[in-house]
């Protein structure tokens, strides 16, 4: 018998900069790859990005990593939306697990530090996910996220389209 590869067991979660951009251009490239129909963008886009294009979104957005020791194994990141109106909210975008770290509580711990980020900022924090995406919605319904919508064919990719699952959470009691 083969035996079963090892899960991480601590991860370490903190706030990416803009030193981090190689690691987080090398993860970010690999989600891109391995699951283009998860995401708007595309690894042809990214993949001829300069280094510095990576460093500049770092600082535009809360990236959240999770390691353990020096390997970066899953990203979440947090945007806060502009303008008088929408300020209040902001959008959880870019998660991804390397598959070695799945089933090991690093989505979980990301999650869990983008919503208590998010908590100390705004009212509600929003997210998209491919209606597919199995684990990624149970994921996100159990941190407390609910679903408000579903756009019908929000992505393409190969020919094939992808309907996207809108989700919120709310806090302080502001749920509607």
């Amino acid at each position: 018998m083969i035996p079963a590869p090892q899960l991480p067991t601590s991860f370490t979660i903190r706030l990416l900069t803009r030193a981090d951009a190689a690691l987080y251009r090398e993860i970010r490239l690999e989600a891109l790859a391995a699951h283009p129909e998860a995401f708007s963008s595309t690894f042809a886009r990214e993949q001829e990005k300069p280094l510095a294009w990576f460093e500049e979104r770092l600082t535009t957005s809360d990236v959240f990593g999770a390691f353990t020791e020096q390997e970066l194994l899953g990203v979440a990141g947090f945007r806060r939306q502009e303008g008088a109106k929408t300020e209040h909210k902001a959008v959880l975008w870019g998660m991804y697990v390397r598959p070695q770290a799945r089933k090991s509580g690093a989505g979980k711990l990301l999650i869990d530090a983008i919503v208590a980020h998010a908590a100390k900022h705004v009212e509600q924090l929003q997210l998209a996910v491919i209606s597919e995406n199995e684990a990624a919605l149970r994921l996100y319904t159990a941190a407390g996220f609910v679903e408000y919508g579903r756009e019908v064919k929000a992505l393409k990719q190969g020919g094939r389209y992808f309907d996207e699952i809108l989700m919120a959470l709310f806090f302080g009691g502001s749920g509607r």
